[in-house]
């Protein structure tokens, strides 16, 4: 068992770690990019990454304020769910109007690798490749597909 200063140092250290691993990648336009804190150019569509004590998970999270626009929101991504899929290559989850961690009304696709620790170091390895693959795909998905989200 951690202490909460324990966990919140070996979080940071997770975090600092992913972001000099794959701080070299340049994003699939060739330019140099924050993976961890990515910016979709679009206010309310995030690629949100989450690692706790059981499970890494990453999501495309829509977070839209008004549930009609985030409904049509989503609805465009379920036109795209075949190119996301191939860009992924493998199917996540979708869920339309669910709620975040703060009660908070969001939709979200997402993947997780369950049964693995932020406060076991030993896991890191694996959590980052999960992390990077599936970045890396999103980027490239984004890349080829952000103007159908354009306002």
């Amino acid at each position: 068992m951690y202490s909460k200063q324990e966990a919140s140092f070996l979080n940071q250290k997770f975090w600092t770690s992913l972001g000099q691993y794959l701080a070299p990648i340049p994003s699939s336009e060739g330019e140099k990019i924050n993976w961890i804190n990515y910016k979709t150019g679009e206010k309310d569509i995030r690629f949100l990454m989450v690692a706790e004590n059981d499970q890494a998970k990453i999501s495309i999270t829509l977070s839209h304020n008004d549930i009609d626009l985030q409904k049509l929101y989503f609805e465009k991504m379920e036109q795209l769910k075949n190119k996301l899929c191939q860009f992924l290559s493998e199917k996540w989850h979708w869920n339309l109007h669910c709620s975040d961690s703060n009660g908070k009304v969001i939709s979200e696709i997402y993947t997780s690798l369950q049964n693995v620790s932020i406060l076991n170091q030993n896991e890191w390895p694996l959590m980052i490749t999960f992390f990077k693959e599936r970045l890396i795909a999103l980027d490239k998905f984004w890349c080829e597909n952000k103007y159908a989200f354009e306002r």
